[in-house]
């Protein structure tokens, strides 16, 4: 894993590093799935207070934390921000078509189990 060189620079795996069944993993839960799910329909980086989770601030910042060290996503601060977005160009240069078949999926779980299901 990539070493934070300072307190506001946080550690990520390099791309030779992410695993499967760490991204597996990370994707096998609900909250996690669904805060990847909204990422991917914007090519921007969005805060952590974006995401209306129905979870605790601490909660949260564990989600957050799976999916940053597991690969899925990266996280910058921008100013007093953490900014987060897909490393989809990872994903897909070590899974080809694997994220795109588990966003499609995930929509295809939620039209048949409704959103309480999701």
């Amino acid at each position: 894993m990539t070493a934070a060189t300072s307190s506001r620079e946080l550690a990520h795996p390099a791309r030779e590093e992410i695993r499967l069944e760490g991204v597996l993993h990370a994707l096998s839960d609900p909250i996690r799935m669904r805060v990847v799910r909204e990422m991917a329909v914007v090519d921007i980086g969005l805060p952590c207070s974006y995401f209306t989770l129905p979870v605790t601030k601490s909660t949260s910042t564990h989600h957050f934390r799976v999916l940053r060290e597991s690969g899925v996503i990266q996280q910058v601060y921008r100013g007093t921000a953490k900014l987060n977005g897909l490393r989809r160009d990872d994903l897909n240069a070590l899974f080809p078509g694997l994220l795109d078949s588990l966003l499609v999926a995930a929509d295809g779980q939620e039209g048949r189990l409704g959103r309480a299901g999701s």
